[in-house]
């Protein structure tokens, strides 16, 4: 059968041209890492790459949300620790002031003291956070937790103004974490605390009188929830820090697992690439040799 030249020659470009590039493609596979240069190569294991590729992606986010929570977290704690200080003190100055041999100027000078631990208590309970939120207020963060009216009667003085919504962060798979505490109680606390000061302020003030010492035992077990509450957001942050932890953890060695998944489903066997390189190599130079040794040949080298 005769072949003609153009056929011949047509023949052999497509040859050189497909084995050209086989090689080339290698080459870049080689350059990229990846055992997939489409997914149409390998449906079955291009779905499982993507499926990899969207849990690593929501792990990324949930350890973010647990990062930025944590730092939340510790923040609402130091800040409680702060007040419960501020209530241990105020309680100290309670018991002393319920010691019936206080002169006026005794209980007086104790009313300037719980003054500062009042103010003090009524700062922290409005704290932002950087963006200008209010920490205590639920999920009316644009609203102070706890407004103060200096026109109103003592003991109606201090209003609190958040709600009790929870600011829900996601950390998992179906598992939010609230990012804040609710002081739904520091606007009755601090208005007791306004009746005592009142009362200790009460020129010639008689501490064993019935009414005062009513006052003073309804502030120390005011006091006395207000510690017992804040102790408990503290050890349930505590708590919640421990399991944000442990969660960190068990996403931290999940994200591990996937990667290592996804080397060996998506990541390119660099032997096997080179030795399939050689090959096409190979083939690409011997297709070259044999179309210039045919094309160099010509009848007249036989007659």
């Amino acid at each position: 059968m005769r072949i003609a030249s153009t056929q011949y020659h047509s023949t052999m470009n497509t040859a050189l041209q497909n084995a050209s590039a086989r090689a080339q493609e290698m080459l870049e596979r080689i350059a990229s890492g990846k055992r997939l240069s489409v997914p149409s190569e390998d449906p079955v294991r291009a779905v499982r790459l993507s499926r990899l590729t969207r849990e690593e992606a929501a792990l990324t986010q949930y350890r973010d949300n647990i990062g930025a929570l944590s730092t939340r977290l510790q923040q609402n704690e130091a800040l409680l620790d702060g007040m419960s200080t501020d209530l241990l003190e105020a309680r100290d100055l309670m018991v002393w002031g319920a010691d019936g041999g206080n002169t006026a100027e005794d209980v007086a000078a104790m009313a300037n003291s719980l003054k500062s631990l009042r103010d003090s208590l009524f700062y922290t309970a409005n704290s932002r956070d950087q963006e200008g939120r209010y920490m205590f207020s639920g999920t009316a963060t644009s609203t102070a937790t706890v407004t103060h009216d200096a026109t109103a009667a003592v003991g109606s003085r201090y209003t609190w103004t958040g709600n009790t919504g929870e600011q829900l962060v996601v950390v998992g798979n179906g598992i939010t974490q609230a990012a804040n505490v609710n002081l739904d109680e520091m606007g009755a606390l601090l208005n007791q605390l306004d009746r005592i000061i009142g009362t200790f302020e009460t020129p010639g003030i008689n501490i064993n009188d019935a009414a005062v010492r009513a006052e003073t035992t309804a502030t120390l077990t005011a006091i006395d929830n207000g510690i017992e509450t804040i102790t408990t957001h503290i050890a349930r942050l505590g708590g919640a820090q421990n399991t944000l932890q442990t969660l960190g953890d068990n996403h931290a060695n999940v994200s591990l697992s996937n990667q290592q998944a996804g080397l060996s489903l998506g990541a390119l066997d660099y032997s096997e690439a080179a030795v399939k390189l050689e090959g096409y190599t190979t083939a690409l130079q011997a297709t070259q040799k044999a179309y210039a040794k045919v094309s160099g040949l010509s009848l007249f080298d036989v007659i």
